[in-house]
């Protein structure tokens, strides 16, 4: 059988830029001032640096001495905790990240589908993005013709197909992009977690799809938590991590050991941001109603989620969502900062800031639920973090009575509990 991808001590770092800065508050005429005062000292001294600003740099191993091989047709999953490594080694298979060392051997094109919108011009309507997606994967306009119809067909998003992506919703832009993705003729599929984001429906249609792809002898590589998936999919699973392969052998046994160490629950995550965009998450806490942070909770509790943000431009129309979901990836519940029930966030924001969300009375089923946060300008995805965190909860009532708690549907969730809202500056 012909080798699909052969990996041989493969690595990649990132140098991460810390900046600290003065915290005092200036007017504008202060911002002015010492605007000007900057490019006159810049002039003057054009190798010195700032007084108010201290840089330091740390180097961050994403992937360290990687070596496998994958077979023509394998169907692998690959699993592993947050910033175990998975989504930067898919990106360098992908070329769409260069290595920092090692030796990558691709027998085939790729197509890949790693975050909303990939390979998408904002600008450019949906139909002249399936053929520029297309172009890139190295299909001639004919070939991408021959299957033009059905990726429309798939995607849904025929009334919008002359209209500029940069106005579709990320439900649209992932059924377009999976769509794009799975019909064109490529001979390995890369897939990342991005399909956590359509609708449950969608979803099952996108894993019915994959399984007809694996069945044509097409190579997929399938990055989940969703383990029920992975094992519907997959024939062989890897397990990163620390940015190194440390299991790659049989499905079944692979996820019940991975599931046996993985939760390894903590109550606040650090964001390592290795690109500067508008607006990123650096920081997310879950607290109980004392303040203390902790990942653990009783049905019923009160729980409060920090979620902060750094601003490096002017946000015109920013919404926050915060949503949890159960192991079968199944969304239990969504806040949205925009839904009519909820505090608006400010119109406008160009500071840091924490968004803070404080739910009570949310009766939850004992078990482990998966966070993910979104943070936007208007439509525009800024920032996302799907399952980077994970909560606990067990049973404060017997469960029988569970069924005297009403449960109102609300955002496509499955249990709406009403939220207060605070953003601090």
């Amino acid at each position: 059988m012909s080798i699909a991808i052969k990996v041989e001590n493969l690595s990649k770092k990132y140098i991460i830029q810390h900046e600290k800065k003065s915290a005092n508050y200036e007017t504008l005429s202060e911002s002015l001032i010492q605007g000007g005062k900057s490019i006159a000292n810049r002039i003057i001294h054009p190798f010195s640096q700032s007084k108010n600003v201290k840089q330091t740099q740390e180097e961050f191993w994403a992937l360290k001495d990687i070596n496998f091989e994958i077979n023509q047709g394998d169907k692998v999953g690959i699993i592993g905790r947050n910033g175990a490594g998975k989504s930067t080694l898919l990106k360098v298979l992908s070329r769409i990240t260069e290595p920092t060392s090692g030796k990558i051997h691709i027998n085939g094109r790729i197509a890949s589908l790693l975050e909303v919108g990939t390979g998408f011009h904002p600008e450019l309507t949906g139909r002249e993005n399936i053929f520029l997606n297309g172009a890139i994967l190295g299909m001639s306009r004919q070939e991408i013709k021959l299957k033009f119809d059905e990726i429309v067909a798939f995607s849904e998003v025929e009334k919008f197909l002359d209209t500029p992506v940069k106005r579709y919703s990320s439900g649209m832009y992932v059924r377009l992009a999976f769509a794009v993705a799975a019909h064109l003729e490529s001979e390995i599929l890369v897939i990342d977690e991005v399909l956590a984001v359509g609708d449950a429906e969608f979803q099952k249609k996108c894993l019915g799809k994959m399984n007809d792809v694996s069945k044509t002898g097409r190579t997929i590589l399938f990055v989940s938590h969703n383990m029920s998936a992975i094992q519907e999919i997959c024939t062989t699973l890897a397990v990163l991590e620390e940015g190194g392969v440390v299991y790659q052998n049989s499905v079944v046994s692979g996820v019940n050991e991975y599931l046996k160490t993985s939760v390894s629950l903590v109550g606040a995550v650090d964001f390592v941001n290795t690109e500067i965009s508008a607006a990123q998450f650096s920081r997310f806490e879950a607290q109980n109603l004392e303040g203390k942070i902790t990942p653990r909770f009783m049905s019923g509790d009160a729980m409060v989620f920090k979620a902060s943000v750094d601003v490096n431009e002017v946000i015109r129309n920013p919404v926050f969502s915060l949503r949890l979901s159960d192991e079968n990836s199944v969304n239990v519940i969504t806040w949205r900062s925009n839904d009519y029930v909820m505090e608006p966030l400010p119109k406008r924001l160009s500071s840091n800031f924490t968004v803070v969300v404080s739910a009570s009375d949310l009766y939850l089923l004992n078990g482990v639920y998966d966070v993910s946060i979104s943070f936007l300008d208007g439509k525009e995805v800024l920032d996302v973090k799907l399952k980077f965190h994970q909560i606990e909860i067990s049973p404060s009532i017997p469960n029988e009575e569970f069924h005297s708690i009403t449960k109102e549907k609300s955002s496509n969730s499955l249990v709406y509990s009403p939220a207060q809202w605070e953003v601090i500056f």
